[in-house]
C-alpha cells in the first residue's frame, strides 16, 4: 500500500482533522508503543499500520478497503 492510499483511507474513515491527530498521537502497543506516523517513519508498512488502526478503532471489515471512487475521466 502506498502512503497516499493510507491517507485516503484515514481521511475517508475519520475525517481529515481527526485522521491527522489519530496518526500523530494515538499510541498502539501492536506498533511497538508508537503512533502510526512514528511506525511508518520507522519503516513499518502503511498496510500494517492501517490494519492496526482498524483493529484498535473497531473499523468494520466492510470499510477497511475504503470508499469506492469513480475513475477520473
Amino acid at each position: 500500500m502506498r502512503l497516499s492510499k493510507f491517507w485516503d483511507l484515514m481521511n475517508d474513515e475519520f475525517g481529515e482533522a481527526y485522521a491527522g491527530s489519530l496518526a500523530r498521537h494515538h499510541v498502539l502497543g501492536v506498533l511497538g508503543d508508537r503512533s502510526p506516523l512514528e511506525a511508518i517513519e520507522a519503516g513499518e508498512s502503511p498496510r500494517v499500520v492501517w490494519a492496526a488502526i482498524c483493529d484498535a478503532m473497531d473499523v468494520p471489515e466492510s470499510r477497511r478497503l475504503g470508499v469506492d471512487r469513480k475513475p477520473a475521466r
